[in-house]
C-alpha cells in the first residue's frame, strides 16, 4: 500500500468512526444528515461522496465496518491460542463488550440492515458474517473436542446450531444488558453444558 492508499484509507476510517458516533448518539437513521457526519470527521462533504456515493452507502458500511472491528478482536482472541474455557469466556465477553458500546436504537437498524434479503431471498451480509463466525466457532469446539471439554456425541452442525440459537438470544437488547455481570456463570453453563458426562 502505498502513501496515497494509505491515506484514502486513515480517511474512510475516520468517516466511518466519525458516522458510527453520530449514528449511536442520534438515535435513528434519519437523524444523521450528512452536513452532520462531514463536520464531526472534520472533512468536506465531496470527500464523503467520493468514498461512499451516497448516505445510503456509507451507513451500510459503518455497519460493515463495525462487524468487521468485533470479527478482528474475536481472531485475536482465537490466535492468543487458550484454553477452551478461556477462550470462550473471552469471545463471549468480547461479543458483550462491543454491543454494550452501541445504543438500542443503532443495534436494530444494523440488525434489519444485516438481515435485509437479496433477490436471491438472502441476507449476503448475515452470510458472509456468519461464514466468518462460524469458522472460527468450529475452530473452537475442535480445541474443545482435543482438550476433553466437548461431549463427542455432539456434531459440528447441532454445536453451531446450539450456539447460534445462544447468540442470538443474548444478542437481543433486552438481554445483553441485563447478563453483563454474569458473563463467567452464562459461559460457564454453557461449558457444562456441552461437556461429557462424566459417570462414577
Amino acid at each position: 500500500m502505498n502513501g496515497f492508499q494509505k491515506r484514502a484509507k486513515e480517511k474512510k476510517i475516520q468517516i466511518l468512526e466519525a458516522a458510527l458516533e453520530l449514528l449511536n448518539t442520534n438515535v435513528g437513521e434519519g437523524n444523521v444528515t450528512m452536513e452532520m457526519i462531514a463536520k464531526h470527521a472534520n472533512v468536506g462533504k465531496a470527500t464523503i461522496f467520493k468514498y461512499f456515493g451516497n448516505k445510503e452507502n456509507l451507513i451500510h458500511e459503518v455497519y460493515k465496518h463495525f462487524l468487521g472491528e468485533m470479527g478482528k478482536t474475536a481472531k485475536q482472541i482465537m490466535a492468543e491460542n487458550k484454553s477452551f474455557e478461556e477462550t470462550l469466556i473471552a469471545m463471549t465477553k468480547n461479543k458483550i463488550a462491543y454491543l454494550d458500546k452501541i445504543s438500542k436504537e443503532f443495534y436494530l437498524d444494523m440488525m434489519q440492515y444485516l438481515t435485509e434479503k437479496g433477490e436471491d431471498g438472502l441476507s449476503v451480509m448475515m452470510q458472509q458474517y456468519a461464514q466468518e463466525s462460524f469458522g472460527m466457532m468450529l475452530d473452537l469446539f475442535h480445541r474443545g473436542r482435543k482438550e476433553g471439554k466437548i461431549d463427542l456425541k455432539y456434531s459440528d452442525e447441532f454445536l453451531l446450531l446450539y450456539f447460534q440459537a445462544l447468540v442470538e438470544g443474548i444478542s437481543s437488547p433486552q438481554v445483553y444488558e441485563k447478563i453483563v455481570p454474569y458473563t463467567e456463570e452464562w459461559t460457564e453453563m454453557l461449558i457444562k453444558g456441552i461437556a461429557p458426562n462424566k459417570r462414577e
